[in-house]
Order: C-alpha cells, then sequence, then structure tokens
C-alpha cells in the first residue's frame, strides 16, 4: 500500500488515542486510519511496507494480551494469529506507552517486547528516541542509552505529548517515506 499502516494495541483507549493524533498529524494521504490488532487479520497489515506500530505496557513488560490480565484480545493474540511472516522489506518505527511513576521499575518495558519480534521477523526499525525527561529506575524498551521506540507517558507527562509527537514524526516521517516511493 502506498500509505504508512498505523496499527495499535490498548487495553484503556490511550494507546488508540495517540495512534489517532499520530494519524491526524501525518494526514489522510500519507497515513491510513489507525486499526486495532483485534480488529484485523495478520495478512492485513502485510500489505503495508511502512509502518507506526503502538502498544501499551502491561505487566511484567511482556507482549500486552489476555495472558497478561488484559481484558481484550491484544498484539499477544494478534501475533499467535500470524504466520512464519517476512518483514524484510519493511521499515517500522515504534511507539509505547507507560507510566513512569507508577511502574518506575518496568516502564514502557512491553514496547521491547514487540520490538524484538518484528526485528526478528527481518523489519529494518526506525525511530528510537532519547531517555531524557523521563524518570524512572529501568526500562527493556531501552537499547544502547536511547528507547527503542518513542515512549508516551500520558498520565503524569500529557503535557508533553504533542511536543514529542511532533519531535518523533520530523525524524520518522522521511524514513517511512522513503518505503512509498
Amino acid at each position: 500500500m502506498k500509505q504508512i499502516g498505523i496499527f495499535f494495541g490498548t487495553e484503556t483507549g490511550t494507546t488508540r488515542l495517540v495512534a489517532k493524533k499520530l494519524q491526524k498529524k501525518l494526514g489522510d494521504e500519507i497515513a491510513a486510519k489507525p486499526v486495532n490488532v483485534n480488529r484485523i487479520a495478520p495478512d492485513e497489515m502485510l500489505q503495508y511496507d511502512a509502518f507506526i506500530l503502538g502498544t501499551p505496557s502491561y505487566g511484567e513488560g511482556e507482549i500486552p494480551g489476555r495472558n497478561v490480565g488484559c481484558l481484550e484480545a491484544n498484539w499477544a493474540e494478534f501475533l499467535a494469529g500470524m504466520p512464519a511472516a517476512d518483514f524484510s522489506g519493511k521499515r517500522i518505527a515504534f511507539f509505547g506507552l507507560g507510566a513512569q511513576e507508577r511502574y518506575s521499575e518496568r516502564f514502557a518495558s512491553s514496547l521491547f517486547a514487540l520490538y524484538r519480534v518484528f526485528k526478528d521477523l527481518g523489519a529494518e526499525i526506525v525511530g528510537d528516541w532519547s531517555t531524557d525527561g523521563y524518570t524512572f529506575q529501568h526500562s527493556a524498551a531501552v537499547v544502547d542509552g536511547r528507547f527503542v521506540g518513542l515512549v508516551i507517558d500520558q498520565r503524569t507527562q500529557g503535557m508533553h505529548t504533542d511536543e514529542r509527537l511532533d519531535a518523533w514524526l520530523a525524524q520518522v516521517k522521511p524514513l517511512l517515506l522513503e518505503k512509498l516511493a
């Protein structure tokens, strides 16, 4: 497809809200309407060459799903239905949500679990993000001193969400658009 696909899992609706903000900032010409992964089959995702994938953090940093207490199907159920897909040639930027004060010892760690799955499937990952401005003890999503994707703490730093989305999109938009050419 000649648009950026935006897919997300959500438990409380906040990841959906951020996905919708990203799509609105990118515009209808560039980005497809965000889709909850509990509403699609994996082959629908594979139609895209450039993606933004979003996840809430849940459990101890596992991939969110019913097995870790989510009430609705989420990434775990979606991935269970996905065959050993080849994401070689596909480019993905990730965003994840977390609560740095409430879950300081595992802040946004589910983001790393999702990142690892798609990296292992051959995807090219773009859009790492600085840890500056966040206060937490540990996050599995930090690799080489940076988050593997944009991290949003809507609960305690919601006032920074729009500026972080804008700065991150300035970084990843040209990289994702290269895949649409």
